[in-house]
């Protein structure tokens, strides 16, 4: 299933904005919708269901963060993902942004190969199965179909909250997630578990990981939380 006519919906109250991103997502392919605020979004929703919406963080009225809240509450809008653009490039804002279900972020100014690349990303982890077949990093490879992991070719062993915990890793390399993030989006959000459960996953994980030289991969970020990485 192509990215093709997948339809956006730009949520953007500043006018030279909305048009230079329906160019770029327009060239991509993309079929798009605009919406000045909040109000003119809920329309265009209820007109045709978008494929994701491009949410801006700071908008007059109701802000891009009470829509979001409002899009994941309701029943016809909540499975669809959200990215929200930030002008502030603040951790904390992106944290918020992520706990209150956006699926991704990303930060102005910013370059349109990398926002189209994210779009695509969430996009294709939200596709019908709700997952891309194989994920790789640096030679270790997560195979959903199979729920397999392999490091360099070799089997990994893992319990399926060490594999859940895995995926999601793998699926969101490069950010920084809080324990509370880290359970909400492996355990499930009304699933009553201790925030220190998920040190001793990470730390089972890391462990199995360790022998092929990956458990670095799995960062803790003091005072924080988490963080994927293949960089040191």
């Amino acid at each position: 299933m192509g990215m093709q006519n997948k339809q956006i919906l730009v949520v953007e109250d500043e006018a030279s904005i909305r048009e230079m991103l329906r160019f770029a997502l327009e060239r991509a392919e993309f079929r798009v919708m605009l919406a000045a605020n909040a109000q003119e979004a809920r329309l265009k929703i209820a007109e045709a269901q978008p494929d994701l919406i491009l949410l801006d963080w700071m908008m007059p009225g109701l802000s891009g963060v009470e829509f979001a809240k409002e899009l994941k509450s309701g029943a016809t809008s909540k499975d669809i993902p959200i990215i929200m653009v930030t002008a502030r490039a603040e951790e904390e804002d992106k944290v918020r942004g992520l706990n209150i279900g956006a699926d991704d972020y990303v930060s102005k100014p910013f370059s349109f190969p990398e926002l189209i690349a994210r779009i695509q990303a969430v996009l294709r982890r939200s596709l019908p199965g709700g997952v891309e077949e194989r994920l790789a990093v640096a030679g270790l490879e997560v195979d959903a179909a199979s729920q397999r992991v392999t490091a360099r070719g070799e089997p990994v062993k893992l319990g399926p909250t060490e594999y859940r915990l895995l995926h999601f890793f793998i699926s969101h390399p490069e950010r920084v997630y809080t324990r509370e993030q880290v359970l909400d989006r492996v355990w499930g959000q009304n699933v009553y578990v201790e925030e220190r459960t998920v040190d001793v996953h990470i730390r089972r994980l890391r462990k199995a990981l360790e022998p092929y030289g990956y458990d670095n991969m799995i960062q803790t970020v003091r005072g924080t939380g988490y963080r994927f990485s293949d960089k040191v």
